[in-house]
């Protein structure tokens, strides 16, 4: 896999996250979430725990390819 293709995945992976983790939040406020109780708070600390851990590696690996992309203009 060429690196054009890893950090096309690693975004794709890194928006999937972004998305479920505004899913989460717009869940916790909605009504019919809030009226299934402790399932329903369950439901949208889901959504944002499983896009906080798509969205967050992705981003620190990106990062250190940029560091290093960087590193070898130099």
């Amino acid at each position: 896999m060429t690196n054009q293709a890893l950090i096309k995945l690693l975004k794709m992976i890194m928006i999937v996250g972004i998305i479920l983790i505004v899913i989460g939040v717009f869940l916790h406020f909605s009504p019919t979430v809030q009226a299934m109780g402790v399932s329903g708070i369950l439901l949208s600390a889901c959504c944002v725990a499983f896009g906080m851990i798509l969205s967050l590696p992705t981003k620190i690996y990106l990062t250190f390819l940029l560091m290093k992309h960087e590193s070898d203009k130099h």
